[in-house]
């Protein structure tokens, strides 16, 4: 393994860490946002923060490339969290947990089919099997299935949209741009494509409430360190290791939901949920392998 690769897979770790804390800042903003309005601050934090760390432009190498930022908003930002903040108002977290977990698997059917990729091994569908296995175990560990079937296509929706925010990214990361200002021009296609939603979720911020600290702490972290950090990692990621092999970690982001619950919650964590962790570590070491 090469140094670039290992921090490709250092990044995507710390990434999904992060990633997979962010429900705890989410259920406390919920209390006095709506899910648009805290989609809308994290995406300003976001690109106010990227503009602190890159003052210039993004000098585009052909107009045509302008679509690909916007595919990559329109994918990667709106409709992804869109889609799976307002499935969660139709369906269980558990069922939303497991069905969002099968991004990989549309990251490397839309990487076959609209970048030429070579087709995934056995090792990769096994993987995959085994870790949607174990976090459904870790999903649903002591309580019943329970479908949806509005919500639970809202998420299945969310996950298609990761794979094809892949692509947008990849394709991209070939023209050698500057991943910071990258990151802050999806950002910026992100912010502009959620104008539509506007009419239908009216948004109405409250000073007090934004200014209260345990509000404006938990939008600092989701606007700063999970929005502009994160998607600045996860971006160096996927030119490292290629989408495929980042998106897999994904897998994790339910094992490391379950253990910040134990940890900042004290939610108990039953011997189900332990198995399935473990399936899910299987899974993710699987998918990582080489074609076989």
């Amino acid at each position: 393994m090469s140094a670039g690769e290992r921090r490709g897979h250092l990044l995507a770790l710390f990434t999904i860490v992060v990633w997979g804390t962010t429900f705890l800042s989410t259920s406390v903003l919920l209390r006095d946002f709506t899910p648009l309005e805290i989609l809308i601050l994290r995406m300003v934090l976001g690109i106010a923060a990227l503009t602190v760390a890159r003052p210039r432009r993004l000098q585009l190498k052909s107009r045509r490339h302008e679509w690909l930022f916007a595919g990559a908003g329109l994918t990667g930002v709106s409709l992804y969290f869109l889609l799976e903040n307002y499935a969660l108002t139709f369906t269980y977290s558990a069922n939303c947990s497991v069905i969002i977990s099968t991004a990989p698997f549309f990251v490397a059917i839309a990487v076959r089919l609209f970048l030429g990729g070579a087709p995934m091994g056995r090792s990769f569908y096994a993987g995959f099997a085994v870790a949607i296995a174990g976090i459904a175990l870790l999903s649903f560990s002591g309580q019943a299935l329970n479908l949806n079937p509005l919500g639970d296509l809202l998420c299945l929706l969310a996950a298609v949209c990761w794979g094809g925010y892949s692509v947008f990214l990849k394709k991209i990361e070939t023209y050698g741009y500057d991943t910071l200002l990258v990151t802050r021009r999806i950002f910026l296609y992100g912010l502009l494509f959620l104008l539509p939603a506007l009419p239908f979720t009216p948004v109405h911020f409250d000073a007090q409430a934004l200014l209260r600290p345990v509000n404006l702490l938990n939008l600092l972290y989701l606007g700063l360190c999970a929005s502009a950090l994160c998607f600045v990692t996860w971006n160096v990621a996927v030119s490292r290791l290629g989408p495929v092999r980042t998106s897999v970690y994904i897998y994790l982001s339910p094992v490391v939901t379950i253990v910040a619950s134990w940890l900042l919650l004290g939610d108990p964590v039953l011997p189900m949920a332990l198995l399935g962790a473990a399936m899910t570590l299987v899974g993710l070491v699987l998918s990582q392998r080489r074609r076989a």
